[in-house]
């Protein structure tokens, strides 16, 4: 061998076994650099589905840095986990956090469940926004006492950074956002070079980190959005390596033909598809999700990346003034409460309420009126006007009582006092269905709730129970104490499989190299506690979450620290 060569070889012989020999010092062989935080003798559940094995878990410089055999590597602090599970941080698949982090950016709602990554932005994303968007929107705002300071996704996502972030959050770009600012309200289909305008706005909110396009095709404006549009849409995000996500345009009657139009712009725009929140809505459907978990079935089959995710409870909430038809909607809220408080078109209002199958203006859509038993089966959660606050936690039957009105004269005059901001809790789902959809293999959680808090401005609100207790309640009801999961899938559910899904290969799994997401807690106490009647209470049992190798949760308590990062997207451009 030349002399110069066998220099050189030599050379990297000895780079190579320093390496080694730094990676094994670093993992306890007589350490180099002692290790910020050890969690010991815990039972690791790492996210994949594998039974628990036993380790310690060595963290440094936010990352996973070892796992194993540590008892001699030197640390700056040791948590004792014995008896207790460390599993990856979990995923919430669909928060709504954007604007009550800057309210709280704590989140104490989500890191007492565990949730150390939420994924937001259903249809109406927080960017991009427009002037005339942020006036219409301006009571949402106030709400909060928020003064937005953002139009694009790089503003609003800098300002979160400036501020700091209890948990990690991704967003989605909103195809109602992208609509809105390019036709306003309005129920109108888009010029060529409007939908030009649209797709470069798609392409805008990808470079600056969205994930991908999102729908929630049940809210106006988004019904009067055709198909073809939503697949120009979601074929531009699916030229960064996004994913489209929906809240389908139906997930009542016409549930199937709504997840065929979700497939369908996954093929034909070339983008995988994750459905939100999947459920068969109304009486009228319970029983019908073996039939959508075998249409999705048959999606995958064929080729298509169809997944989707659930909450778990047998109520949703939402807006409203889902109530109300789509052509009610046109023009904004403005408009919507003058239709209201017109006696003939309210008659024609409270005609499509009761009638089922298409509105008078010939089109389908999803009549929750006729999803629901009765008004007892709608509870008013969240309002603006500080008069109706009394109305939180009451059920529409006992409104409309006390107004001596009948309930859907009582539902649009809570919308007329309200402005249409009133958000309501609607028990619509048998408990069959949605244990069905949660043991589907391809199935994860969301929590479909904006971090909040029981104090401050967040704890005036009334919200869904799952805000508070999506992922504990999971791990006390569906695994405790009725075996329908076994542990290790329910944290596969809540760490690895969305992670996987939304293509976050540095979390999801407790492995080394990983960004250090970590729950500990003990599987025989970890309960929700918030109820429908009281939803404002904290989860318990989260000994610690470390979100980026930093504790927010420490000894059951929050410490305050916001060490949270925002996760962009493939397309993202520094």
């Amino acid at each position: 061998m030349h002399r110069k060569t066998r220099i050189v070889f030599l050379l990297l012989g000895t780079v190579f076994a320093a390496g080694v020999l730094s990676r094994t010092l670093a993992q306890g062989g007589g350490a180099v650099q002692p290790f910020d935080l050890v969690i010991a003798h815990g039972h690791i559940v790492d996210g994949t589905g594998s039974p628990w094995y036993s380790g310690d878990v060595g963290i440094r410089s936010g990352h996973i840095a070892a796992i194993g055999n540590l008892a001699d590597a030197p640390r700056k602090r040791t948590i004792d986990a014995d008896g207790k599970v460390v599993a990856p941080g979990f995923i919430d698949m669909l928060g709504q956090s954007e604007l009550t982090m800057l309210v709280d950016a704590r989140v104490p709602s989500k890191i007492y469940q565990g949730i150390t990554t939420e994924i937001t932005g259903e249809g109406d994303s927080v960017a991009p926004v427009s002037d005339a968007m942020l006036a219409a929107d301006h009571s949402g705002y106030e709400h909060y006492k928020l003064t937005p300071d953002w139009h694009t996704f790089r503003q609003y996502f800098a300002r979160i950074e400036k501020q700091g972030m209890g948990i990690n959050l991704a967003s989605y770009v909103g195809a109602t956002s992208v609509r809105r600012m390019v036709l306003g309200d309005a129920d109108a289909q888009p010029t060529p070079a409007q939908l030009e305008q649209m797709k470069g706005l798609v392409r805008d909110a990808m470079r600056d980190g969205a994930v991908g396009l999102s729908t929630a095709l049940q809210y106006a404006p988004a019904p009067y959005a055709k198909t073809p549009e939503l697949i120009a849409l979601a074929g531009e995000a699916g030229k960064f390596g996004g994913i489209y996500a929906s809240h389908i345009r139906s997930e009542g009657d016409a549930v199937l033909e709504s997840i065929d139009e979700a497939v369908r712009i996954g093929r034909e725009g070339h983008i995988p598809v994750e459905i939100w929140h999947l459920k068969a809505a109304g009486k009228a459907n319970w029983g019908r999700m073996p039939q959508i978990v075998t249409r999705i079935e048959q999606a995958r089959a064929a080729g298509i990346d169809v997944s989707a995710n659930t909450y778990a409870y047998t109520a949703w909430f939402n807006t409203f003034s889902a109530f109300v038809p789509p052509w009610a909607h046109d023009g904004g809220d403005g408009k919507l409460i003058e239709r209201l408080k017109d006696p003939a078109t309210r008659a024609r209002i409270r005609k499509d309420m009761l009638a089922p199958g298409k509105d008078s203006a010939g089109e389908d859509w999803d009549n929750e009126w006729q999803e629901i038993p009765g008004p007892e089966a709608v509870q008013i959660a969240v309002v603006q006007n500080a008069e109706l606050l009394p109305l939180q936690g009451k059920r529409l039957s006992d409104v409309a009582a006390e107004w001596k009105e009948d309930a859907i004269d009582a539902l649009c005059d809570i919308l007329i006092k309200d402005g249409a901001f009133t958000e309501v809790a609607v028990f619509g789902m048998d408990e069959p269905d949605v244990l069905l959809a949660l043991k589907q293999p391809w199935v994860s959680i969301d929590n479909d709730s904006q971090g909040t808090s029981p104090d401050g401005i967040l704890g005036q609100e009334h919200p869904h129970p799952r805000a508070y207790g999506t992922f504990t309640r999971i791990l006390r009801k569906y695994v405790r104490e009725e075996n329908q999961l076994t542990l290790p899938d329910a944290i596969r559910k809540f760490s690895a499989l969305p992670a996987q899904r939304m293509r976050l290969i540095d979390r999801g799994v407790l492995k080394q190299g990983m960004w250090a997401d970590v729950v500990v807690f003990d599987p025989a106490t970890i309960r929700d506690k918030a109820t429908f009647e009281n939803p404002n209470q904290l989860s318990e049992g989260m000994e610690f979450v470390l979100v980026n190798g930093v504790p927010v949760i420490e000894g059951g308590k929050m410490t305050g620290a916001l060490p949270g990062k925002v996760l962009r997207g493939p397309g993202y451009v520094p």
